[in-house]
């Protein structure tokens, strides 16, 4: 599990969509693992059972408790190196349940140099124009944000841009279960360049990032370079690799706008961060600042990540 000097790991939320690869991240790279989950109840569906187990099987030390248990938390935190946070925005109730972190962190006062990341995973946000329903999740991460660097906690904010299953595996299509077969919905007028990141690619950067002294109190962005791509480009490559030709139909921007109030939850909130993303071009409209940010992939270039085109080999 790692040699006595190696950081202790605690990913909270570890059963989530990003807590899952940081585990296994974890692991790999050889630390003493620890996953918070809450107590199994029979409202627990068999996958989330399955997937503690798992975690147990690999050596992962999976402690069950509940974040409103401040004594508990703190004293679990003060066994430990560095803190995961990577909780879901639906309820948004938990992304401000974070300051129940911070204020153990602080108490518990044991972070090392190390680090505290909380659960941003996404664009960065004090950067980001977007609209509802997304601009109030992000609000919330801002105020995490001021929180943390208020109580003088050792932080990493991770800008990871678009996760490839969600957004590759229906080709940008919000509503779709696929990728399209004859007719593919292309955003604005396709050409704006967005950011795609495998998510194991995501967790890898991170944990090694965690012991990192270049990423202490910085924003970590994650911009592999081959995986930089527009609207256009990523149907294009689609089409070459099945030898196909899809009907292109361009959704104007209203239309979308139109999709953030009208369209059936989940929907509006990836709408408005396809919007930010696909139109407005969020990810790729700025330079990073170096005194405020490092890039993953210039960092880290041991990591072979995962493409764009090695990633859409797995629809053929």
């Amino acid at each position: 599990m790692g040699s006595p000097n190696v950081s202790k790991i605690l990913v909270i939320g570890a059963t989530g969509y990003i807590g899952r690869h940081l585990i296994q991240a974890s692991i790999k790279l050889g630390h003493p693992t620890f996953a918070l989950a809450r107590p199994i109840t029979s409202s627990h569906n068999i996958e989330k059972i399955n997937l503690i187990q798992s975690f147990k099987n690999n050596g992962v030390n999976v402690l069950f408790g509940e974040l409103n248990d401040h004594d508990w938390l703190m004293n679990m935190i003060k066994k430990l190196d560095i803190v995961f946070l990577v909780l879901g925005h639906e309820p948004s109730i938990q992304l401000e349940e974070q300051t129940r972190i911070i204020s153990a962190i602080k108490e518990a006062g044991n972070i090392k140099v190390y680090r505290y990341f909380p659960s941003e995973f996404g664009f960065d946000v004090h950067r980001l124009q977007i609209l509802e329903p997304a601009k109030r999740v992000l609000a919330i991460k801002v105020k995490i944000r001021e929180a943390i660097r208020k109580e003088g906690i050792p932080f990493t904010f991770v800008s990871s841009n678009f996760c490839c299953s969600y957004f590759l595996s229906r080709l940008g299509q919000i509503e779709a279960t696929g990728i399209p077969t004859d007719t593919v919905f292309v955003l604005g007028d396709g050409n704006t360049k967005v950011i795609f990141v495998d998510e194991n690619d995501i967790a890898t950067y991170a944990i090694k990032a965690a012991e990192d002294k270049r990423t202490l109190n910085k924003i970590l962005y994650m911009r592999p370079p081959a995986n930089i791509y527009s609207h256009n480009e990523l149907i294009s490559l689609w089409e070459r690799k099945k030898k196909i030709a899809l009907k292109r139909i361009c959704v104007a921007e209203e239309e979308v706008l139109r999709s953030l109030t009208e369209c059936p939850q989940p929907f509006p909130f990836f709408y408005a961060i396809a919007h930010a993303g696909f139109i407005k071009g969020e990810t790729t409209k700025f330079d990073i600042d170096p005194t405020v940010g490092v890039e993953a992939s210039q960092l880290y270039p041991d990591v072979k990540y995962t493409t764009v085109e090695n990633f859409m080999d797995q629809f053929l």
